[in-house]
Parts: C-alpha cells; sequence; structure tokens
C-alpha cells in the first residue's frame, strides 16, 4: 500500500494492491476487488458527511479515470471514519461499476433474513427484461461459543491437604509452577459456510429457514485467545527478578526482628569476644575462636513478627537439609553429597547447566533457588527472602564448625563452570572436609603419642632412640619447625599415605601437567626458609628418609644406587574463579620489571617448594636432576651413546631452560628444606578460606542473592517448558532455541549486576510467552478431547486441527460437522447450549424443565451473518451486454451493511 497526502494536506491518497480477494482489507470482502485506490481525509478528525461534496468528488474522480484509462476502482471515504463508509466507480473496456453502500446500527425487521435481501437486491438492479435471472447466493453464519464450564479445566487445583498449598498450581519448594491461572482461550467462532446457491433452492425467510448449520458444506474455525493471560512461570520469575532493584540489606530489612530476651547473652555476641578474652576467670584463658564458636548459630525470631512461620522455615530447611531432621537439626555421620542421583554424571546433563552457567539439577544451589522463588512470591516477600537467606547463612556457619559435609554439592574442588555460589560452596565443603581429616589425624597422632609414652613408662631402662616408621622422634618433636602447629598433628608414614592422592603413584613418572597445576602463590614460604632453626634443621634431620609413598618404578638416584621413592606431598588448595581473578590481578600489578617478574614467580613457586620439600626428606641423597626426572620428565633428556667398552648407555641431562643461569628451579632447590609434607606450613589454610566464604555469603545483599539465584531459577524454567511442551506445536521448538541462547548470553555474561536486570526481564517475557503457548495448546487440547478420541486416526485428525488452530487464524474443519473435529465441535455447542437452558428454566417445574431440555436447539442464534448476491443481467436496457451484478451483506447485532458493486453497460445504452 502507498500512501500519499495532497499539497494542501486535505486529502491522502491510498493505492492498496492485494493478493487475493480473502485480504484483511476490508473493501477486498466487501466488494469482491484486489487493487483499488483510496482517496480518504488527510486529518483524523476531519470527514465528508456533505452528499453535494460527495457527488463533486465522484464526478471528479470519473472524468479523471475516462481522460486517463485507467481501469482500477477508485473509493472516497464519506461520513464518520468509524462507520467506514465507501463509495466508488471503475470504468474500463465500455462498462462502469458504481460501488455503493448502506450501514445502519439496527437491522430492520423486513430485511433481517434472505427474503429481504433479495427484494433490496432485484430492486436496486432495475432489470428491463421481464423474467430475472435466478440469483447465486453465498451464505456464511458465524456461532460464538464463550460458555467453557463443561469443560475440562486445564490448571490442576491446590490440594488443601498439603501445608501451605492452598494456591492454584501447586506451588512445591522444589518445583516452579506452571499453567495459566485464567482460560487462555476465550471463544471459539465457528463459520458455516454454503458457497454456491440458487435463490430456488433454499428457504429463509421471518418463519422458516432451510440454513442448519449441521447440513452446511464448509466449517471453519477461528479460536479467539485471551490477551495476556496471567502464567504462574512467568509471575514467579518476574517477581523473583525485580528484587535485584532492591538496596536494602539483610539488616535493613530484619532489624526489627531481634532476639528473644533470653537470648541476649553477651558471652554468645561477637563484639563481646574481646571483653571476654580480658574478663578475670579461674577457667584458662578463652580464645576468640573459642567465643565464636560458642556463639549461638540459629538466630531466634519473636515467633509472630518473624517473615517465616517457625513450621514454614523447618520445613523448608528439612527440605534443603535432608540430612537433618526437624527437631534440634541432629546430623548424620555420612550426609549425603549428591543430590542429582545418575542423571548429573552425563555429559550432556553437564553440559546443559554449564550452558547457562547453573548448577547442577537437584544440586542445593538448585532447590535453594526454587525455595527463594516460592518464598518470594507465597510467603512474605523480600523480607522472607533476607529471612531465609540468613538461616541458610547460619546453617552454612554450623556445619562448618561442626564437620559436616554440606550435602547436595557435586564432590571435588570448585567447578569453574557453574556459578560462582555453587563454586563458594564447594570451596566450603572442601574446607570442611580438610579440616575433617587434619583432625582426625591429630587425634590419631596423640593416641598414637599416648600409647609410645605408656611404651616408655614401661621401658625406662631403653639404650636407644626409638624411631617412627617415618624417622622421626616423639621425645624430639618440640624442636620441629613448622606454622603454628602441635606435636599433636604429627602422624606416621602409613596414616599420611592412606589419605595421599593415590592418582600420582600409578606409573613412575608424573604424568605431565604437573609443575602447572601446583603453581599456587604463597608469600610466607620463602620467609620460613630464612630462619635459623632451619638451618639446625636441616643438618640434623637430612640422613633419616621421612614421607615415603612409593618406590618410582625401577628409577634409580643418580648418584647412588638407592631407588627413588615418590613422595607424598600436599595437594594444592582449590580455587573459585573470583579467587583466580583476583589472583591474576595481584600478579598483573607486579608489573613488568624483573624485580616484578622474579617476585611473582616466587609467588607461583609455593607449591614446587612443597614438593622438593617432600621430594627431599623421602629421598635424602637427591639432587636437582633426580628431582626433574619424576617431576617433570619432558626437561629431562637423555641420549644414547657408546661407553668406553662399547656398549650403548643413555645418559642424560637437564633441558636448555633448566640450565639458564638463575633458573627459579635452581633458586627453590636451594632453598628447599627436607621436610616430609605433615609437618610442612599448610599451602590450603581451610580455616582461613572457609571464613572468607561464610563471611562472602553473609554480606550478601538480598538483590545480590537474588543475581546470584538466576542462574538457576532461569534454568529450571527453562527444564519445566520443556518438560510441559513435549506435546506443543511444532513452533515452540524454534522458541525454545531462541531462548536457550538468549539465556545462555545472558546468565554467562561477566559481571552480574542490577543493570543486567532488563535483559532478564526481556528473557522472563519470552519464557511467559512460550508459557502462554503451552497453555493455550494444552487448553485446546481438553476442550477437543484429543486423548480420548475413539480411533486412533480420529486422535491423529485432531491433534492436527488443534494444532493448525494455534498456528493459523482460520481452520478449515474437515468434513464439517461429520468429520472428528466437527463432532467434538457440535458436542461443545450442544453442552453449552444445555447448560444456558437449565440456568434459565430452574423456575419450571421438572417435567417442563426437561421438554425445554429436549426441544433446545444445539446451536445458538448466529452472531454474524453474511449473504453475497449475484447474477448477470442486461444494464440499463435490454439490448446492453449482460454484465455482473454483486451485493454483500453483514447482519450483525449493531452492525447491518449492504455493499452493492452494480455494473452498466455505457456503450450500447
Amino acid at each position: 500500500m502507498v500512501s500519499t497526502v495532497s499539497a494542501d494536506g486535505e486529502y491522502c491518497l491510498q493505492m492498496v494492491s492485494t493478493v487475493s480477494a480473502d485480504g484483511e482489507y476490508c473493501l477486498c470482502r466487501w466488494f469482491g476487488v484486489r487493487s483499488f485506490v483510496v482517496l480518504a481525509p488527510g486529518g483524523h478528525s476531519d470527514s465528508i458527511q456533505s452528499e453535494s461534496k460527495a457527488s463533486l468528488l465522484l464526478s471528479s474522480i470519473s472524468i479523471a479515470v475516462n481522460n486517463t484509462g485507467c481501469s482500477v476502482p477508485v473509493f472516497v471515504q464519506t461520513q464518520q471514519k468509524w462507520r467506514r463508509m465507501y463509495q466508488g466507480v471503475c470504468e474500463g473496456g465500455g462498462l462502469r461499476t458504481n460501488y455503493d453502500m448502506v450501514h445502519l446500527k439496527r437491522i430492520p425487521p423486513q430485511y433481517d433474513h434472505l427474503a429481504g435481501l433479495l427484494d433490496v437486491f432485484k430492486s436496486k438492479i432495475a432489470c428491463p427484461l421481464p423474467a430475472l435471472p435466478p440469483v447465486t447466493v453465498s451464505v456464511r453464519f458465524t456461532y460464538i461459543l464463550s460458555d467453557w464450564t463443561q469443560s475440562a479445566w486445564t490448571q490442576e487445583p491446590p490440594d488443601f491437604d498439603i501445608p501451605y498449598g492452598g494456591n492454584v498450581g501447586g506451588a512445591e519448594f522444589g518445583k516452579l509452577p506452571f499453567g495459566a491461572l485464567e482460560d487462555p482461550v476465550s471463544e471459539l467462532h465457528l463459520s458455516t459456510t454454503w458457497p454456491c446457491l440458487s435463490e430456488e433452492m433454499i428457504v429463509d425467510n421471518s418463519v422458516y429457514s432451510d440454513l442448519d448449520p449441521l447440513q452446511a458444506p464448509q466449517w471453519s474455525v477461528r479460536v479467539r485467545m485471551t490477551d495476556n493471560p496471567q502464567c504462574l512461570l512467568g509471575d514467579y520469575l518476574s517477581e523473583f527478578v525485580k528484587i535485584c532493584h532492591s538496596l536494602e540489606s539483610t539488616d535493613q530489612l530484619l532489624g526489627g526482628l531481634v532476639l528473644d530476651d533470653d537470648d541476649k547473652d553477651p558471652s554468645r555476641d561477637v563484639s563481646a569476644a574481646l571483653q571476654r578474652l580480658t574478663e578475670p576467670s579461674p577457667l584458662p584463658l578463652p580464645t576468640i575462636s573459642d567465643v565464636v564458636s560458642n556463639m549461638k548459630t540459629r538466630t531466634k525470631f519473636r515467633r509472630k513478627e518473624a517473615p517465616i512461620g517457625g513450621e514454614l522455615l523447618n520445613m523448608i530447611l528439612q527440605f534443603l537439609f535432608p540430612d537433618a531432621a526437624l527437631e534440634g537439626f541432629p546430623r548424620a555421620e555420612k550426609p549425603s553429597t549428591e543430590q542429582g542421583g545418575e542423571k548429573q554424571d552425563t555429559a550432556e546433563y553437564k553440559e546443559t547447566y554449564r550452558q547457562y552457567k547453573s548448577s547442577p539439577e537437584g544440586s542445593l544451589v538448585y532447590q535453594l533457588a526454587l525455595c527463594m522463588c516460592v518464598v518470594n512470591s507465597n510467603h512474605g516477600g523480600l523480607r522472607a527472602v533476607a529471612h531465609l537467606w540468613q538461616e541458610f547463612v547460619l546453617e552454612m556457619r554450623y556445619r562448618w564448625e561442626n564437620n559436616y559435609s554440606i550435602p547436595g554439592l557435586p564432590e571435588g574442588s570448585p567447578d569453574m563452570s557453574a556459578c560462582l555460589l555453587l563454586q563458594k560452596l564447594q570451596m566450603l565443603n572442601c574446607c570442611i572436609q580438610r579440616k575433617t581429616a587434619r583432625e582426625a589425624r591429630m587425634k590419631e597422632a596423640a593416641n598414637q603419642q599416648a600409647s609410645a609414652a605408656a611404651a616408655v613408662q614401661d621401658k625406662p631402662a631403653r639404650g636407644s632412640t626409638s624411631a617412627g616408621s617415618d624417622g622421626w622422634d616423639v621425645e624430639d618433636s618440640d624442636e620441629e619447625f613448622f606454622e603454628c602447629e602441635t606435636e599433636m598433628e604429627m602422624e606416621t608414614e602409613e596414616n599420611i599415605a592412606s589419605n595421599s592422592d593415590a592418582d600420582s603413584a600409578q606409573n613412575n613418572t608424573l604424568p605431565k601437567g604437573k609443575v602447572a597445576s601446583n603453581s599456587q602463590p604463597s608469600n610466607d614460604r620463602t620467609n620460613m626458609h630464612k630462619s635459623e632453626s632451619a638451618v639446625s634443621f636441616k643438618d640434623t634431620v637430612t640422613s633419616q628418609p621421612e614421607g615415603r609413598l612409593k618406590q618410582c618404578g625401577d628409577l634409580c638416584l643418580l648418584d647412588s644406587s638407592e631407588p627413588l621413592y615418590i613422595p607424598i606431598t600436599q595437594e594444592p588448595g582449590p580455587m573459585t574463579e573470583d579467587m583466580l581473578e583476583q589472583h591474576a590481578e595481584v600478579l598483573a600489578k607486579l608489573g613488568t620489571s624483573a624485580e616484578g617478574a622474579h617476585l611473582r614467580a616466587r609467588m607461583q613457586s609455593a607449591c614446587l617448594l612443597s614438593d622438593m620439600e617432600a621430594f627431599k626428606a623421602a629421598n635424602p641423597a637427591c639432587k636437582l636432576e633426580d628431582f626433574v626426572r619424576w617431576y617433570s620428565p619432558r626437561d629431562w633428556i637423555e641420549e644414547p651413546l657408546t661407553d668406553e667398552t662399547g656398549q650403548r648407555v643413555l645418559k642424560g641431562e637437564l633441558s636448555p631452560r633448566m640450565r639458564i643461569p638463575g633458573n627459579m628451579w635452581c633458586e627453590v632447590w636451594d632453598s628447599a628444606r627436607p621436610v616430609p609434607a605433615r609437618k610442612q606450613k599448610r599451602l590450603f589454610d581451610d580455616t582461613k578460606e572457609a571464613e572468607k566464604v561464610l563471611h562472602f555469603l553473609a554480606a550478601l545483599r538480598p538483590a545480590q542473592v537474588a543475581l546470584q539465584l538466576t542462574p538457576m531459577l532461569v534454568h529450571a524454567a527453562i527444564l519445566r517448558v520443556e518438560e510441559e511442551g513435549e506435546t506443543s506445536p511444532p513452533a515452540l521448538a524454534t522458541m525454545l532455541a531462541q531462548i536457550q541462547a538468549r539465556a545462555s548470553k545472558v546468565l554467562r555474561a561477566p559481571n552480574m549486576d542490577a543493570q543486567k536486570c532488563e535483559d532478564l526481564m526481556e528473557l522472563v517475557r519470552q519464557v511467559t510467552l512460550v508459557e502462554t503457548v503451552i497453555a493455550r495448546a494444552r487448553s485446546l487440547r481438553a476442550k477437543f478431547n484429543t486423548e480420548k478420541a475413539r480411533s486412533d486416526d480420529g486422535a491423529q485428525e485432531l491433534e492436527r486441527f488443534v494444532s493448525s488452530l494455534l498456528e493459523q487464524p482460520e481452520v478449515k474443519v474437515i468434513g464439517a460437522g461429520r468429520g472428528p473435529a466437527g463432532t467434538v465441535i457440535h458436542k461443545l455447542f450442544a453442552t453449552a447450549q444445555k447448560a444456558a437452558h437449565s440456568f434459565d428454566d430452574d423456575d419450571h417445574s421438572p417435567s417442563e424443565h426437561r421438554a425445554e431440555l429436549d426441544s433446545c436447539p444445539d446451536f445458538p442464534r448466529p452472531a454474524g451473518r453474511e449473504y453475497i448476491l449475484r447474477t448477470t443481467v442486461p444494464r440499463p436496457c435490454p439490448v446492453s451486454r449482460p454484465c455482473p451484478q454483486r451485493m454483500f451483506c453483514t447482519l450483525i447485532k449493531e452492525d447491518f451493511r449492504l455493499a452493492g458493486a452494480f455494473t452498466s453497460d455505457t456503450t450500447f445504452m
């Protein structure tokens, strides 16, 4: 369509070209034209209401059409614009067609049927012949079904037997709700069509009509959908994303919910820790860690003011931590560490959550996100979210202080492909496991020390020193040097070997990549080797091997015939992605100077130093070449040579990079002391790292918590949509692919902050749209009973019909009223009619009511009727050529319109 405006802005000229007469433009349907020109007022408030002005415009158009030889119909819009009144003219080939229109707000009684409309049509033609040829009639009746009371309800009703389950949709803590709260399909429009009938074949007057919808040869259906129906999943997601805009902290939201009076014990307040340290007491002086560990780990709010009630809170905690009971929260000895089942082990499943930088389905973080979403929507909003998060943080501290593993987390080091919150909890779990193992070793060492002391008391006259299996004496433990550790932490070689990494001892050489995986920073290691006590320790201990794991194949030391032993080494500390970023930032700030490069190398060699010390302790007579042969075989180059006797031998030497003057490996080797792993400073300080994690969790505001949990929530929503949309129309697959691509882009973006809320809201809108499509499909399937069809063919036909209704504006019914879909539609209308008459006839007697129902028609009165009358007659005189005549009639409750196209012969007049 092309529009042009005149110079004075009074009229707007529109040139319209349509592909077929079935186009949406009203003139195509009313006058049966495909291409035309419309002359309409330029202003929205202007209108041509004067009959003389309209006639003047039509006359001018007729002259212009004759002068230009234009054969395209030209229309002028008259009267008020809302009435859509048009008059026009078309000339060409010796014929002239006048387009006229009548529009009324009410249907005149004498024209409320086909008989009256035929009279109008024939009188308007004014045929000069004594007998008018039969008029061909096309009829279309439209019936509207808006009463769905007898059809199945597509949304599950609430289960009042479940605590806090009285909401529509069944909002469970471990599952997001899904579906529309209202019927997404509001109306069904059935159009019955008689395409070509002779006026002599049918009777349609004020008394009787032959136009029975069941006998119509053509049926077509269109459905009218509810605009923006309220959907549960979309509402839950949008409400949760709105939290990301909040600026309140947890203290601001829960500041008024103070502890009960009986809980206000200064001895349990961290702020009073230093005061307690200075208080006189007959008991031993407490430490800060003692004060913190004796704090009350659960905040008790006033029961009446708590955002989440006690019973509901216990239910949520029981769901999140299944290893804890409701009363007193006792912990199991061996809590579960994974809730996802075997499904989490598949590569395809791991790729799913890594795509969104989420967490495994069923993990603790995944379940926490679902609980937060449900709590925010149903149980108190933002304050309830803050309350639940505070309880979650307290639970994490309780588990750390009491050495209980966190359930529902993947085992091992933090997964960098998962969300940051999951990495933090995995780090805390690693700290708990390291702490538990260390305390167990200390306890076992203490027991062994007590046994050794008892043995010494039994044999006081022993003449020689009794060394342990790894070559150290219990009595000399006070002279050992290691970081803030007691002799309780020392243990035998066999106990260490049982807790070491078995993978490093599977073959005679360390797998490639050992160096890179053991490059963690340590600033204190250098200072430790500068102490004089370390020198004396080195001189006294080197003769006894310690910390041996196993022999390294057939390798022997280069300067002796002793076998080379693989030492027991410390495992490198796990790191989360934010720790890696901070570490990289620190290294980058050192600059590119020689001093900075040297310091950077020193920071990265902490693990290398630890391994060298352990290697020296296990192999007292070793040198750097022996260490390289085990630690980095690629840097030990062997070449076959012929000796003096003529035999082929292998001669090895260090690689060129190892022989560079000032090589870091040589410097570290010179400063390394023979210290077994159990006596070294810990590379991974689990206490410090655990406190960092707990501080990170406690410092998060509710808005930040929501941002951290959003990837899991979007992940769960996509999985729920995929689950519910398995039988949805094919177009849904494309929509899902778009959502997945957008989710992967938004959720994996760095620096997830409140600025991403708009992208998240757009993502939520797309999920809501898909949910609406699925709800519509489900509603139509329930109404048409696709699962209860009598035959397989009928079920397939109904399924195709429902899919077409979702994708096309109007769908033809195969078989009309006798096909599978037509039978269901007929039943729906009949049921709605009987239901309407049942409500209308409640005051009648049972017999009268039954008779009324039996005589009730299956279809209501048509909401709209359309007639097209056609014939061909000579005009304006009997000798004129036969010309086509056409009149379109539409009869709606408040709209009566006649649009006629009457053609006359301009040559043989």
